[in-house]
């Protein structure tokens, strides 16, 4: 059921903004698309660095393509969040014209353009606005409904979790025992000239790989901070070769179904088949919203795994935590663990996939759906 949350003047509002996003937004425009009186859900996007027309015109004109692809839509409230001064008046008064004009032209109500600055607030549209804007102390409003505080900014929570050296060297040993007890089950070569004991923990391991969306649904009901080093190599190991990370990505964006068909479609595919549209269309954006609870446990899992991977296998999972926090909306989160995965392997396909996809400001269709509450 919907949550709805009434605002009763624009202080309320913007008390109300960074509480349903979770953070504080930084240097960015979280535009609010309306239908009837209620919200659709946020966006954002980062501000332009300068007031150059073309720029401000063309970010105009994205958002508001944005809004109209949302179903339902009839209007918008956009917020500027700066650290710019509003003491000579409000800044962006450029971008807001756009999206004014841009709005009208494309039938959507500008309902209010708010500027929340280092030094004080205001709207664009309040002929009454006072000179240096409202004091910022107004915005400490109580919410109406006891919402989480906002933490942090739109970057926070982008840093894996912190693991010792002497962890992430055992998960490095794991890996090798478990490269070892491959090379002897299925032939698959390890890195080492000899094959060294085998560790029974690593040949139950790698018996795990027999059934895939077994092994990746079964991953989503471990505990990502506490992972026995073999489990963090298992699935390092896995993450690092893209036709089994994608398996997992389809999977965590599905169901085990969605794994088990996912992993015919790939062998298949091996075989010189045309790989499903249905399938592929899952890692554009597209098709049926993914539960966000079950995203949401995949990427902390993948930001553990990539804590603790050695080197030579992190980009694989640095590259899931980029996907996952994209097919979340967190464009942000999203680049900076594909830059990051990039950094070792600048050719890392995925991640670059991820990468042009936040600079082009593409998200998920299904981002675009509304959601089952977030009213405001």
């Amino acid at each position: 059921m919907p949550t709805t949350v009434k605002a009763a003047d624009a202080a309320q509002f913007l008390s109300l903004v960074p509480r349903l996003l979770g953070y504080t937004p930084a240097r960015s425009l979280v535009v609010v698309p309306m239908a009837g009186h209620r919200s659709v859900g946020a966006m954002r996007v980062d501000l332009p660095p300068g007031d150059d027309l073309d720029t401000v015109e063309r970010l105009a004109s994205s958002i508001v393509g944005m809004v109209c692809r949302i179903g339902g839509a009839e209007a918008f409230v956009a917020v500027a969040y700066t650290d710019e001064s509003a003491a000579v008046g409000l800044p962006h008064a450029r971008l807001i014209d756009a999206l004014g004009r841009r709005a009208e032209a494309g039938g959507l109500a500008f309902v209010d353009a708010l500027v929340v600055a280092c030094d004080g607030w205001g709207s664009h549209l309040d002929s009454d606005h006072p000179q240096g804007g409202r004091p910022l102390s107004a915005l400490a409003t109580t919410p109406p409904l006891d919402l989480p505080a906002a933490v942090g900014d739109q970057s926070t929570g982008a840093t894996l979790p912190p693991h010792r050296a002497a962890e992430r060297r055992v998960v490095g040993a794991a890996v090798q025992s478990l490269r070892t007890s491959l090379e002897v089950l299925c032939g698959i070569p390890s890195d080492s000239a000899r094959v060294a004991r085998v560790d029974p923990a690593a040949l139950e391991a790698a018996c795990e790989l027999d059934d895939l969306p077994r092994l990746f649904e079964r991953a989503l009901r471990w505990d990502a901070a506490a992972l026995p080093p073999m489990r963090a190599a298992l699935l390092a190991w896995c993450l690092a070769r893209p036709a089994l990370r994608d398996i997992a990505l389809v999977q965590w964006a599905t169901d085990v179904v969605g794994g088990e068909d996912a992993l015919e479609a790939q062998r298949r595919w091996e075989d010189g088949a045309d790989y499903p549209a249905d399938l592929a269309s899952v890692m554009w954006g597209e098709g049926p919203r993914p539960d966000p609870d079950r995203l949401e446990t995949a990427v902390e899992l993948a930001r553990h795994i990539a804590a603790l991977a050695p080197k030579r296998l992190r980009a694989g999972a640095l590259a899931t935590c980029a996907w996952l926090s994209w097919a979340l909306g967190r464009s942000t989160h999203a680049e900076r663990y594909a830059q990051l995965a990039m950094e070792i392997e600048p050719d890392h396909g995925l991640s670059d996939i991820v990468q042009s996809f936040v600079t082009a400001g593409h998200l998920p269709d299904w981002a675009f759906r509304r959601p089952a509450g977030g009213a405001v």
